[in-house]
């Protein structure tokens, strides 16, 4: 078994394994073996990767199934210690391993961890996608130290310590193969985004800790495979978000979280409205029946995944409203938080 298996995933995205794949190799070839595995390209992907990339090896899959179950089936033939998952527009840095991995062995009661991620085209900011470590409010919103929605802080060494947090982000992260899979891995029907926020929360929920180690740090791009404003984009965030939330709250806690999310995605699919974002509107309301749809094929999942919780509250989930923090208190960065510890 190897130590350390870094997992890019690759679709379509020759241009950017071009671009970074050398430096991946370059600061890490001593310290872990390498893998592209391949949703199943259409570009020349595999062709640039035999020819250029010899010592890369290659997991080929057979269509295109998404980051989730992508990323599931690579890592079935995989084995190694601990998988790095690494998304193919990140730029690593001198030595980026060497913290992430001194960390996990040193604290075996942490599941995963990842580094500070900072932006490809602007090096002083922090980068959208898991700044220094991700957290969710009581009702489901993401955010992290250093974002707060459309708010991204520079970096001016303020959040340069390691940190619990409640999800690492999936651009970088390095995850105990052993506790990916009796997590699960991700949820396969996912397909694209939440699919890291849910897994860390399921560790959470049996006792394991998530953190941010800032002494490493990787450059990412971001927004690699649909923009932000993409109408699909949208709507894969929204039945998410909603299936994790249903998946993962506590009894005492779901019905009222539930009914005050169903509020709130209303009031967001308005505005989307009113400001002539039609698709968008159309995404929130057709991600709600989507997760309506597959509910009932979600309550055994849910029971088995509450069956294996063994603690009570989770550290990550601030117990205020983001929203709220951000828009009515003009509270835009992690550190201006009422009650953040």
């Amino acid at each position: 078994m190897d130590k350390t298996a870094i997992v890019i995933l690759n679709w379509n995205g020759v241009k950017m394994l071009t671009r970074f794949l050398p430096n991946v190799l370059d600061y890490s070839r001593d310290e872990a073996v390498v893998y592209v595995a391949d949703n199943a390209s259409t570009d020349n992907s595999l062709e640039v990767l035999k020819r250029h990339f010899p010592e890369v090896r290659l997991i080929v899959l057979d269509k295109n199934y998404g980051f989730a179950d992508g990323y599931n089936r690579a890592l079935e033939h995989i084995e190694a210690e601990y998988y790095v998952l690494l998304n193919s527009d990140v730029e690593v840095s001198h030595h980026w391993l060497t913290p992430l991995t001194e960390f996990m062995d040193n604290n075996p009661d942490v599941a995963a961890c990842q580094p500070k991620l900072l932006s490809e085209g602007n090096r002083d900011a922090f980068e959208y996608a898991g700044a220094c470590g991700g957290f969710l409010d009581r009702y489901g919103y993401p955010f992290c130290r250093g974002r707060i929605f459309d708010t991204v802080e520079n970096d001016n060494g303020q959040y340069d310590y390691e940190s619990e947090i409640l999800w690492a982000t999936g651009a970088c992260m390095m995850v105990r193969s052993a506790d990916f899979r009796q997590a699960g891995g991700f949820d396969a029907r996912f397909f694209a985004h939440s699919e890291e926020i849910d897994l860390c929360w399921r560790l959470r929920l049996m006792g394991r800790k998530i953190f941010c180690v800032p002494d490493s740090y990787v450059y990412h791009i971001g927004g690699g495979t649909l923009p932000k404003n993409n109408p699909m984009k949208t709507y894969l965030n929204f039945r998410n978000n909603l299936t994790m939330l249903y998946k993962n709250l506590p009894d005492e806690e779901l019905r009222s979280i539930m009914r005050m999310r169903a509020l709130l995605d209303y009031v967001a699919a308005m505005q989307a409205l009113v400001s002539g974002r039609i698709g968008d509107f159309k995404a929130i309301i057709n991600g709600r029946r989507a997760f309506k749809a597959w509910l009932p094929e979600y309550r055994e999942i849910r029971a088995g995944i509450q069956s294996k919780r063994t603690v009570d509250s989770v550290t990550g989930i601030y117990r205020h409203s983001i929203l709220w923090q951000y828009y009515a208190k003009g509270h835009r960065k992690y550190s201006d938080l009422e009650d953040i510890k």
